[in-house]
């Protein structure tokens, strides 16, 4: 080598080589001409070849002009045989770009066999592949040094060798679609799971109902004793919101019954208990308030140089006599209070659980008994949140509860879930983002008769673990309030790792939960939560003098996966998402049309009325894309002739034909239902929705 020569280029391992201007791309002319061939004698194959082509991977233009008409009379429900497609091409401007109606005939007889046309298919996409991985070598070797470019193109480069940058995968269901996971009873300690699977079997319902409600059980016992402390300055009560979705007849209040009444009799023990003391305390603050009334009276009357004896005599009584505080009677359940009376229980106690058969608390928080009929829902909001809540009572100083504890668990049917989004204020407020959610699906139909029932030892050991630790958690902690639990290191690294893959799925525009974000963004908070309770009911004498181990924080976590399928469910009944049920319709238009692609005008023509603008689409499209159910490829051509600017097109995921159905299980929303204004609204026809 003479010194001229220019020095070697350091080689491009990871770069495939590049054709040179004059080399022609990577294509395969004669699978295309077999996969439109087939096409042509046997339309039923479209579906088939659609799955696996799209119009960008027909390397010749003409090939992609008979692609194009082939699709748009699938669209109108016409025949794509070589007269009809002649038409098509003829109507466009575009039957002497591909060589005039012999062309399409030569095709046809250029097939060697259709029932090949899946391999053809096949042949045609890995040239198209090929051909992508070039022309982005190309663009990422002349790209310039920008390190948000070079990172873009490595990663479609990545994305499309490995994956051929266009595998379907299964899409994301839409709501309660009857696939729903089944409540984790594993992951419960083992009395109280098996608890919970014998009350399941024995009652013949979902287990997700007694697991909810055990949930709602601990947190009764729980909440206001003990916080947790994922990390120093987070910290989470242990009260929780839950509601259970099941139809009437379900046997929900046997239920109900059989995990809260444990609950209800350590009341009654203790509240038995206390009696005694509670009656000798106000007993002796009756006798010291009528001391310090006398005492006031004979000071009243004092003649002038016993007056200041007599004043401070009245005084000290009044002191003896507020000394003496009355403790309340051992409250922990409520089943009906409006928000007044749950805020006067707060004032008393710290901590209540509202557990009810019914969903009637929901038409508390909307305000039935408030006069002026607007939503009461701060005490909710602090109440589950902890928050300082001040309570002020008529001819007595306000008061004020420091760390507000309330519990809620609701078994409900569905249909009072129905339209929660649109009562005022419960959608704004976040008031039903701190819910947990559960939609099991309804045994009735398929249950067992005589079913064993719960053993007596069963049932025994549950009630007596129940009271070991509520009792370990009703001593006062003192002036320092409640006892604080904390993660040991690899279960606050557990945790962190569950934050870092929940928090993208929350962006709006690509992730699965932006929908849900306002309820997906207090699921951390929720995991805690219930990782502090799997903790306690796991050591039920001295759970909160040690930290929680990952084990039981994994289990929380599997909680938390169940709790967002479930969560997607009831948010969808709820109607809180506005773009659902339109995507809904879209679903079953692309069903029963047999959709393989369509353009946003094809859809907008479809709605006749349901939106006013093509453009109104966009958010439900976008959904759909979240969703994975469609995919965005280039719009249809002007053509030769002109015409309407250019439509977006989409292509529908094969998989969603194998998939659960679009339709919820509670079709249709309720007569004067809050949330069924909106399809008038939108101009719906009758039976556009189902």
């Amino acid at each position: 080598m003479t010194g001229a020569d220019p020095p070697p280029r350091a080689p491009r391992g990871r770069l495939r080589p590049v054709p040179s201007p004059d080399r022609e791309p990577p294509n395969n002319l004669e699978a295309e001409e077999a996969v439109l061939g087939a096409v042509l004698a046997a339309g039923r194959l479209l579906v088939e070849v659609a799955a696996v082509l799209e119009e960008a991977d027909f390397y010749r233009p003409a090939h992609r002009a008979i692609w194009r008409a082939v699709l748009h009379l699938t669209d109108r429900d016409q025949p794509t045989d070589p007269v009809t497609v002649l038409g098509e091409l003829d109507d466009r401007g575009e039957l002497a770009d591909v060589g005039g109606g012999p062309f399409l005939h030569t095709l046809i007889e250029a097939v060697p066999t259709v029932a090949n046309a899946g391999h053809y298919a096949q042949l045609v996409a890995e040239t198209s592949r090929r051909r992508r991985v070039i022309d982005l070598g190309i663009r990422l070797a002349n790209s310039d040094a920008d390190p948000g470019v070079l990172a873009h193109l490595a990663g479609e480069l990545a994305d499309t060798t490995a994956h051929d940058g266009r595998g379907w995968a299964p899409p994301v269901p839409f709501g309660a679609t009857g696939n729903l996971p089944v409540f984790p009873v594993e992951v419960l300690p083992d009395w109280l799971g098996e608890y919970v699977a014998a009350v399941a079997t024995a009652t013949q319902t979902p287990p997700d109902l007694a697991g909810m409600l055990a949930l709602a059980v601990l947190a009764t016992v729980s909440a206001g004793a003990v916080e947790v402390e994922p990390r120093p300055g987070w910290r989470e009560p242990l009260c929780l919101f839950l509601a259970v979705g099941l139809d009437a007849g379900t046997r929900k209040s046997g239920v109900f019954t059989a995990l809260t009444q444990p609950v209800a009799e350590f009341e009654r023990e203790q509240a038995a208990t206390a009696l005694p003391g509670i009656t000798e305390t106000a007993t002796l603050r009756r006798i010291a308030d009528q001391a310090a009334a006398a005492a006031e009276a004979a000071a009243g009357k004092a003649p002038g140089s016993q007056q200041e004896e007599a004043r401070a005599e009245a005084i000290a009584r009044a002191a003896e006599a507020s000394a003496l505080v009355v403790p309340p009677v051992p409250r922990w359940l409520v089943d009906d209070a409006t928000p007044e009376a749950l805020a006067g229980l707060l004032a008393t106690y710290g901590r209540i659980a509202l557990l009810s058969p019914e969903g009637d608390v929901f038409d508390q928080m909307a305000g039935r008994y408030n006069q002026t009929g607007g939503p009461n829902l701060g005490v909710y909001l602090k109440g589950h949140a902890g928050d300082l809540l001040k309570v002020d009572r008529r001819g007595r100083p306000p008061e004020y509860v420091e760390r507000p504890c309330l519990t809620i668990g609701l078994t409900v049917q569905p249909e009072v879930l129905r339209g929660l989004a649109g009562r005022p204020g419960f959608g704004g407020r976040g008031l039903l983002a701190r819910f947990l959610y559960s939609l099991p699906q309804s045994l009735v139909g398929r249950r067992q008769p005589g079913a064993p029932p719960v053993t007596q030892g069963v049932a025994d050991r549950y009630a007596l673990e129940l009271h070991t630790l509520a009792a370990s958690l009703t001593t006062p902690a003192g002036d320092d309030g409640p006892a604080v639990l904390t993660l040991d290191q690899a279960a606050g690294e557990l945790l962190l790792g569950f934050e870092r893959d929940l928090e993208p799925r929350l962006a709006a525009g690509s992730g699965d939960l932006a929908h849900l974000a306002g309820w997906a963004a207090k699921l951390a908070g929720a995991a805690c939560r219930l990782a502090a309770l799997l903790h306690l009911a796991s050591h039920l004498r001295d759970g909160w003098n040690q930290p929680i181990s990952p084990d039981t924080l994994a289990g929380a976590l599997r909680l938390a996966d169940y709790l967002i399928d479930h969560a997607r469910a009831v948010f969808d009944l709820m109607g809180a998402d506005s773009r659902t049920d339109d995507a809904r319709w879209l679903l079953d238009w692309i069903g029963r049309t047999g959709r393989i692609q369509f353009s946003r005008r094809d859809a907008h023509q479809a709605a006749r009325g349901r939106f006013r603008k093509a453009t109104d689409l966009e958010p439900v499209l976008a959904l759909l894309e979240e969703q994975g159910q469609l995919r965005r490829v280039d719009a249809d051509p002007a053509g030769s002739k002109g015409g309407r600017p250019a439509s977006p097109r989409f292509l529908v995921n094969p998989l969603s034909h194998t998939s659960e159905p679009s339709q919820p299980s509670k079709p249709g929303a309720a007569t004067g239902s809050e949330g069924c204004e909106g399809s008038e609204l939108r101009g719906d026809t009758p039976g556009s929705r189902r």
